[in-house]
């Protein structure tokens, strides 16, 4: 006996998805055109079709559990090829902005990072809270030197005053007090980021295997850990190749950007990994000023390659045809990235030229840009990164060939 689905429509969510970015919508009658031209679409259960249809119905349950709407890597075919121009990628795009919004934890604050109004309090707040930061850095003198070791002497045992007498003369008291700062709010940030992502995934991958279940895409009754983190690495070794990216034919000029971005981002977390294990751990500053040092290279190389990257992703976007419209939480990704990595290598390079005040305005706002980017992680669209890898993971575990 087939199973019986209760179709329970939600017309919010069809205004959500419109204001998203699936716009065109309402232009899509439902020809296929869209899943005969997918190259990456399933032989069983294929999109973007169904999901077109269900986005149309207001069918939001139906849509947000899929692991399918993730399998979408918006290449662009099926929207060039539609003969009513409805833009499959771009709705499917707007629907996996409506499921990270869904899944994450408080809602308020993936709302806030869709939504242009909200801009001003997510570059504020953390503007005020490093202002105060710096004042205190800049203003405390000796006076912190004697918090900071009656605070942390005795917890970290003796560690604080080590560090304290081995940076001097390497770094300036005013660096080695802000870096303390930066660490004290950038660690429970990301903290936080891990945990919104670690509640959404659980509820995510749950309702995956039900809906999958449901559609008689799997087999699978339960999902076998061991069997799901193989299938993990397969995935991660065509993440690395960009397999999928390399299929499309649209947009086949957005996998060399996405690519170095990619890598860039896995070079920079990897240098601040280590800097972060000298200075805690081991207890060295690090070589923040020894430019020949091979962390330094691959710290500089990371952030030239991110400036090129999604200054091409920009220029990608800016070129697009009138028809082709980009929406506001695209925008909002790229500039905090290309600020981040332009902020960053300008901090460096006017320091090195000697130029203090510029310097730490040019810090100032990189640090600005990482927080957004750390706290935000979960609700931006950046996090489609994190819930695709899981549901290409997912799609390799059940056997599905896409």
């Amino acid at each position: 006996m087939a199973e019986t689905y209760l179709a329970q429509p939600d017309l919010n969510f069809i205004k959500e998805v419109r204001n998203l970015g699936g716009e065109s919508l309402n232009k899509c009658f439902q020809c296929a055109t869209c899943t005969i031209a997918c190259p990456i679409s399933p032989e069983d259960s294929p999109f973007p079709r169904k999901e077109m249809i269900a986005a149309s119905w207001g069918l939001k349950d139906k849509l947000i559990t899929s692991g399918d709407i993730w399998l979408c890597h918006e290449c662009g075919d099926c929207s060039d090829l539609c003969p009513r121009d409805a833009k499959p990628g771009d709705v499917l795009s707007a629907v996996r902005a409506a499921a990270i919004t869904e899944y994450a934890r408080p809602k308020f604050l993936a709302k806030a990072v869709n939504n242009p109004k909200a801009l001003p309090f997510l570059i504020g707040i953390p503007a005020i809270w490093f202002a105060i930061l710096a004042i205190i850095t800049m203003t405390a003198g000796d006076k912190m030197t004697n918090i900071f070791h009656a605070v942390f002497g005795d917890m970290l045992g003796g560690r604080f005053h080590w560090a304290h007498e081995h940076v001097e003369g390497v770094i300036s008291h005013a660096d080695f007090f802000s870096t303390w700062f930066v660490d004290l709010t950038f660690v429970p940030t990301a903290t936080f980021a891990v945990i919104v992502f670690a509640l959404g995934l659980k509820d995510f991958i749950a309702n995956m295997h039900e809906n999958a279940i449901l559609e008689g895409k799997t087999n699978k009754k339960e999902i076998e850990v061991s069997g799901f983190l193989s299938a993990l690495g397969r995935i991660v070794v065509g993440v690395l190749k960009h397999d999928k990216f390399n299929e499309c034919e649209a947009n086949s000029d957005r996998a060399t950007p996405h690519m170095m971005v990619l890598f860039s981002f896995i070079g920079l977390f990897t240098v601040t990994s280590i800097f972060f294990i000298a200075l805690y751990i081991l207890n060295s500053p690090g070589p923040y000023h020894i430019l020949t040092n091979p962390v330094k290279w691959l710290a500089n190389v990371s952030a030239v390659a991110l400036i090129i990257g999604v200054s091409l992703m920009i220029k990608n976007r800016l070129s697009k045809k009138d028809d082709q419209p980009t929406f506001y939480k695209d925008w909002y990704l790229l500039w905090l990235i290309f600020t981040l990595a332009v902020s960053g290598l300008l901090s460096e390079l006017v320091r090195i030229a000697g130029i203090a005040p510029i310097a730490y305005f040019f810090y100032y706002i990189h640090l600005i840009a990482i927080f957004n980017l750390f706290l935000f992680l979960p609700f931006s669209k950046m996090a489609h990164f994190v819930y695709r890898l899981v549901a290409m993971t997912y799609a390799e575990y059940s056997g599905r060939k896409y």
